[in-house]
C-alpha cells in the first residue's frame, strides 16, 4: 500500500472513493475500538478519505494513546511527538473521543455494531506471551509488560513494587523493550530525573542495588530484534560499560558481508564493541565504571532457581543452545549443556499478547490474533480489526500506521461497494450514551483529557520535567468533576 497521501487513478483509490463518497445521503458512521497508534492511524485514514464519514474512538482508560504513552521509553522524547498527529485527528469535528468505556463490559461489540455502520477494534495487546517454566512465579519475575507500565505510569501496573535490591538483573530477550528496560535500571538519576518517568518509580530505582544486567537470548547475534539507535544508546551510556564476549563474534565479519544493511551494521558495532580495547586515558574510567551490561547468546531459559525459602529468584539455569539455519529462520536447538546465573531480577520480555474481547468475537488464541483478511474479521461482516490484535504484537510504530491503513482502506472499499448498509442511519454515541448511562458509566472526552494533559505538565514543570502522570485513573475522573 502506498503512503497515506498518495492518490491513485481509477475508482477504487482514495481520490476516487473520495469523490464517490462524498455523494452518500447518509453519513457512514464507524466506531474505534482503542485509542493507541492503531485506533488513531485507522480513524486519521478514514477521515481523510471519506469527507462525510464520522468515527468515535472508544478507550478503556481515561487518558488516550495506548502504548505511545504506556510502552516508550521515558527518554525516547521524540517518539511520542505522533501524540501531536493524533491530537489534530481528536480535534476534528467529524472525530470524537470517549474514554474510560470499557468495551465488553461496558457496552458490548453487538451493541456498537448497532449503533455503527463499521466498528473496528484496535484494542492492541495486553498481556505478556509467558515462558512457560518452573519457578516463573516466584517472587522477583516480572514481564516487561508490567515493569515497563510501572515505571511508564500504566495504571495497573502501580502497586508492582518491583524487588531492586540485588546486584544482578537478567532479562530475557534481545529487542528494543529488553534494551530499553536494561537502560532504565542502568542509568544516572540525573538522567532519568529530566523524563517523564513515574515519580514512584524514580524512588524505587534511587534506592535500587542492580548494578549489572544481563540480556539473554536463545538465538546468535545476528538473529537480535533490537536496532542500532538503542545499542549506540546503550554502549554509550553514562557510568556503564558494555561486556561482550568477542567469541560471540568470531568468524561473523565474513557472514554478514551480504547481509542486509541494516544488519551488517548493527553486527560490526557489536563486534568492535567486544573487540575494544580502551584507550590509556579511558582505561581507568572503564575500570572505574560502576555498571555494567552485556548480551548472552544461544541460551534459553530452563527454570528459575528458588532460594532457600522456595519464595524467590536466586538465578535461572539456561539450556545452552545451538544454531540450526541461519538468519532471521535459524531455531535453537539445545545441546544438552546447561549453565546457571546468579540473578536476584528476572525480567521475561519474550513480547507482548493480545486476549480476546468477549465470546461472540472470533479470536485465535494459538496467535493471539482475531482471524482476518485485510482487517476483515472473518465470518462477522461490518467487523474489522487493525494493529496488534489484527498481526500480532510486533513491529514499531510505522509498522502499525501502515498496516492500519490497509484495515482503513478495506473499510472504504466495503462502503463503496454495498457491502456496508449505509441506507440506514445509525445514532453512533448517541445511542451508546443512554447505553452507558444506564450502566452508571462516565465518558471521558477529549477537552477532559485535555484537563487532566494540562495537570499533568504543570505538575512536571514543578519538578523539572516535561510532566508528572497521574497513575490513578480515579484521581484523573475527580480532576475533571470540579
Amino acid at each position: 500500500m502506498g503512503p497515506a497521501g498518495a492518490c491513485w487513478r481509477g475508482g477504487r483509490g482514495p481520490c476516487g472513493l473520495r469523490r464517490w463518497l462524498s455523494s452518500c445521503a447518509v453519513a457512514p458512521r464507524v466506531c474505534v475500538v482503542g485509542s493507541g497508534p492503531a485506533g488513531f492511524y485507522t480513524a486519521q485514514h478514514i477521515l481523510k478519505h471519506h469527507g462525510e464519514a464520522r468515527v468515535d474512538i472508544y478507550e478503556k482508560l481515561p487518558v488516550p494513546f495506548g502504548l505511545v504513552r504506556f510502552g516508550v521509553a521515558p527518554d525516547h522524547p521524540e517518539v511520542k511527538n505522533v501524540t501531536n498527529t493524533f491530537t489534530q485527528t481528536a480535534r476534528s469535528e467529524r472525530c470524537a473521543y470517549y474514554g474510560n468505556v470499557t468495551v465488553g463490559r461496558d457496552v458490548t461489540v453487538a451493541e456498537l455494531q448497532r449503533c455503527y455502520h463499521a466498528v473496528v477494534l484496535s484494542y492492541g495487546a495486553e498481556d505478556h506471551r509467558v515462558l512457560g517454566i518452573p519457578g516463573e512465579n516466584l517472587s522477583g519475575v516480572y514481564s516487561a509488560r508490567e515493569f515497563v507500565g510501572w515505571y511508564n505510569g500504566l495504571p495497573e501496573s502501580q502497586d508492582l513494587k518491583p524487588d531492586l535490591s540485588c546486584e544482578t538483573a537478567l532479562v530475557l530477550g534481545h529487542g528494543n523493550v529488553a534494551l530499553d528496560i536494561a537502560r532504565i535500571l542502568l542509568s544516572p538519576l540525573q538522567l532519568l530525573r529530566k523524563t517523564d518517568i513515574t515519580d514512584g518509580s524514580l524512588a524505587a530505582l534511587a534506592c535500587s542495588k542492580v548494578k549489572r544486567v544481563w540480556l539473554v537470548g536463545r538465538r546468535g547475534p545476528l538473529q537480535v530484534a533490537f536496532t542500532i539507535k538503542e545499542l549506540r544508546e546503550m554502549i554509550n551510556l553514562p557510568g556503564a560499560r558494555a561486556v561482550l564476549d568477542p567469541a560471540d563474534f568470531t568468524g561473523l565479519e565474513n557472514t554478514i558481508k551480504g547481509a542486509p544493511r541494516p544488519t551488517k551494521r548493527l553486527t560490526e558495532l557489536m563486534i568492535k564493541t567486544a573487540l575494544e580495547k580502551p584507550v590509556e586515558k579511558a582505561v581507568e574510567a572503564q575500570t572505574a565504571a560502576p555498571r555494567e551490561w552485556g548480551l548472552k547468546f544461544q541460551r534459553s531459559p530452563q527454570e528459575v532457581l528458588p532460594s532457600a525459602d522456595g519464595r524467590r529468584a536466586r538465578g535461572v539455569r539456561l539450556a545452552l543452545t545451538r544454531l540450526q539455519g541461519s538468519g532471521d529462520s535459524a531455531k535453537a536447538i539445545p545441546t544438552g549443556d546447561t549453565e546457571e546465573l546468579e540473578c536476584g531480577l528476572v525480567l521475561s520480555s519474550i513480547g507482548y499478547r493480545s486476549v480476546p474481547l468477549e465470546p461472540a468475537v472470533p479470536f485465535d488464541a494459538q496467535r493471539g490474533v482475531i482471524p482476518n483478511s485485510s482487517g476483515r474479521v472473518e465470518g462477522v461482516p461490518g467487523l474489522y480489526c487493525s494493529g496488534w490484535v489484527k498481526r500480532g504484537a510486533t513491529g514499531v510504530i510505522i509498522t502499525t500506521m501502515n498496516d492500519s491503513f490497509d484495515t482503513a482502506q478495506s473499510v472504504l472499499e466495503d462502503l463503496q461497494r454495498g457491502v456496508l448498509d449505509v441506507a440506514t442511519s445509525r445514532e453512533g454515541f448517541g445511542a451508546v450514551e443512554s447505553i452507558l448511562r444506564s450502566r452508571g458509566v462516565r465518558p471521558v472526552s477529549f477537552s477532559d483529557w485535555e484537563k487532566i494533559d494540562a495537570a499533568e505538565v504543570a505538575r512536571g514543570r514543578a519538578a523539572g520535567k516535561p510532566r508528572e502522570k497521574i497513575v490513578d485513573p480515579q484521581e484523573m475522573l475527580q480532576l475533571i468533576s470540579h
